[in-house]
């Protein structure tokens, strides 16, 4: 059976997840529903090992989903950061860069209020 064809949407304003890990940038365009639009990682974007933690991969993973929201109409965005990574600041300078108007910029990072007991340290 032929796989059913997908039709383009075209969104004006979006929302922007970016993920920094201390290994890895993930960035997601969602629309207001949060249905995804786009996504592009330091990984997919050509860096494999220790070079997909630096903030350039980062920016190459966000100048690349840009791209591709861009060709979906997407002209303002909110964007919400999440977790420690070296690509944070990166991913603000990318994405002001590729010329979006950001209408919000939110830290969503989860911070525990006295959760369970942490692991042990680590002894290298």
């Amino acid at each position: 059976m032929p796989k059913a064809k997908t039709t383009k949407r075209e969104v004006s304003s979006a929302r922007t997840y970016v993920m920094a890990t201390f290994n890895n940038t993930i960035v997601t365009f969602t629309d207001t529903q949060g249905n995804t639009l786009c996504w592009d990682s330091a990984g997919s974007a050509g860096f494999s090992g220790a070079r997909k933690a630096t903030p350039f991969a980062a920016a190459a993973a966000i100048e690349k989903a840009a791209k591709k929201a861009k060709e979906a109409g997407v002209k303002e965005i909110e964007v919400y950061i999440n977790g420690p990574g070296p690509g944070r600041e990166a991913a603000l300078r990318a994405l002001r860069a590729a010329g979006f108007k950001m209408n919000l910029i939110a830290d969503v990072t989860p911070i525990p209020h006295n959760g369970p007991r942490p692991k042990k340290k680590r002894r290298v």
